[in-house]
C-alpha cells in the first residue's frame, strides 16, 4: 500500500483525505495545529510546521512517503514544491513556476510580459494620486494587510505600505490600480496545457470586503467572457510548463472586460470542493488529488447544474461573543460545519469563523432570494 502525506489539517482538506483513503492509500496528515479538524480525526497525524522545508523533508524521508499532496492553502503547495526540486513527486509544478503564480509581484510581471490582463502596478516612488489604488502584501491571503485608497496621498500610501509589510512574510508589497467590478473564480482542470473541466463561481465578501464568504456556481456564465478567459489560462499553463491538474483563478469582471487577480494550483479553502460537488455533481476533490498520487483523470461527462446551492462562511464584521444563531427566514441547510462553540469570543473576519453552511434551494428564484438576503447580512443574526 502506497504511503501518502497530506500536507494540511484544515477541514477544507477533509474531502481530499476521504478520497485518498477510499482509493486505497495509507494516508498521514501533517500540520502545526493539533486542534484542526484532520489533526483530531485522521488516524495518522504528525504535528509539525510543514512550512519549514527542512522539517517537511525530514518527515518525508523518515517515514518513506511515496507521494505528497498539498492541501488548501498556498503555504502547503509551496512547501511541497520546495520539497520536489528533483521532480520525484508527481503533480507538482517547478518551484519557479509555483513562486511565479503565488507571489503577486512576480505574477503581475509575468502576466504583463505574456499579454494577460491584470491591474496596472506602480512603483512606490511614482504613484498617481488621481485614481483609486490598492496596496497589498505580495504573499498574504484572506485579505490580510490590504488597503484601498480612493484618494491616495503621501501619508495614506506610507501607512498602507507599512500595514501591508506587517502582514507579509517577506515584508514586500505591491501598489496597483483598484479595479472595481464583480469578483468570480474560475476553477479548471488542465491536461497537457488544455482546459478539460471548468466551473465559474460568483463570489462576495459580506463581513469583510477582502474575504470571500458567500458564493454560488454560475451555470450560464457568458461564453463571450469564458472563451478569452480560458485562452488566458491555457496560455499561462503552457508558458509556465504547468503539469496536469487544477488551476484556480480569481478575476474581476466589469462589462466585457476582466482582470486576473490571483492564481493558485492548490485546492481552494472553505470547502470550495463541496460547493462544486453539491452543485454539479463533479468529484472536485478527487480530480484535484489524482495527479499527486499518479492517477489519471477518469472519464467524466459534464452535467448541467441541477442543484441550487449557496456556500456561506458565517462570521462577524466586528469581534463579539457567540451565543445563538437565529435564521430570519426558512432555509434548507444541506450541510453545516461548526467552527466554534457558544460562549466563545469571536474575532472579526477573517480571523474568526462561526460555521460553514451549504444552503439548498428548489429553484433559481429561491436561491436568488436567499443569496440577496445573505449579501445584505439579513439571513441570520447572532445573539447572546
Amino acid at each position: 500500500m502506497s504511503k501518502v502525506l497530506l500536507v494540511d489539517t484544515n477541514i477544507s482538506s477533509s474531502p481530499i483525505y476521504s478520497f485518498l483513503l477510499k482509493a486505497g492509500f495509507d494516508v498521514t496528515v501533517i500540520g502545526g495545529n493539533p486542534d484542526d479538524f484532520l489533526a483530531k480525526t485522521a488516524a495518522q497525524y504528525i504535528e509539525a510546521d510543514y512550512s519549514d522545508p527542512e522539517i517537511l523533508a525530514s518527515v518525508v524521508v523518515r517515514y518513506g512517503f511515496d507521494f505528497v499532496v498539498p492541501g488548501c492553502n498556498d503555504r502547503s503547495y509551496l512547501a511541497c514544491a520546495q520539497l520536489n526540486v528533483d521532480g520525484h513527486f508527481p503533480g507538482l509544478d517547478t518551484l519557479a513556476s509555483a513562486e511565479t503564480i503565488n507571489n503577486k509581484k512576480l505574477f503581475r510581471a509575468f502576466a504583463s510580459a505574456n499579454g494577460l490582463p491584470v491591474p496596472k502596478v506602480y512603483d512606490p516612488s511614482v504613484c498617481p494620486t488621481d485614481r483609486a489604488l490598492i496596496v497589498k502584501p505580495v504573499d498574504a491571503f484572506s485579505g490580510r494587510g490590504v488597503t484601498i485608497l480612493r484618494a491616495p496621498d503621501e501619508q495614506s500610501l506610507t501607512e498602507a505600505q507599512l500595514f501591508a509589510n506587517s502582514m507579509s512574510r517577506s515584508a514586500t508589497f505591491i501598489i496597483e490600480d483598484y479595479v472595481e467590478g464583480q469578483l468570480y473564480s474560475h476553477s479548471c482542470f488542465v491536461h497537457e496545457g488544455r482546459v478539460q473541466q471548468e466551473f465559474v463561481v460568483e463570489e462576495h465578501g459580506t463581513a469583510n470586503p477582502f474575504v470571500v464568504d458567500t458564493s454560488r456556481v454560475v451555470p450560464d456564465f457568458p461564453p463571450r467572457i469564458l472563451q478569452p478567459l480560458r485562452e488566458c489560462i491555457e496560455r499561462m499553463a503552457q508558458a509556465l510548463g504547468m503539469v496536469d491538474g487544477l488551476i484556480h483563478t480569481q478575476f474581476i469582471l466589469r462589462g466585457n472586460e476582466f482582470w486576473l487577480i490571483e492564481i493558485t494550483r492548490r485546492c481552494p479553502g472553505d470547502l470550495y470542493s463541496q460547493l462544486i460537488e453539491l452543485s454539479v455533481g463533479v468529484p472536485y476533490a478527487e480530480l484535484y488529488a489524482r495527479p499527486f498520487v499518479g492517477l489519471p483523470y477518469p472519464g467524466i461527462d459534464r452535467v448541467p447544474a441541477a442543484n441550487w446551492i449557496m456556500r456561506h462562511t458565517m462570521s462577524l464584521p466586528k469581534s463579539g461573543v457567540l451565543g445563538s444563531i437565529h435564521f430570519n427566514c426558512p432555509i434548507l441547510l444541506e450541510r453545516m460545519h461548526p467552527m466554534c462553540v457558544a460562549g466563545e469570543m469571536l474575532r472579526e473576519s477573517p480571523f474568526g469563523r462561526i460555521a460553514l453552511i451549504f444552503v439548498r434551494a428548489s429553484s433559481s428564484d429561491e436561491i436568488d432570494q436567499i443569496f440577496a438576503r445573505t449579501l445584505k447580512r439579513e439571513l441570520y443574526s447572532i445573539g447572546l
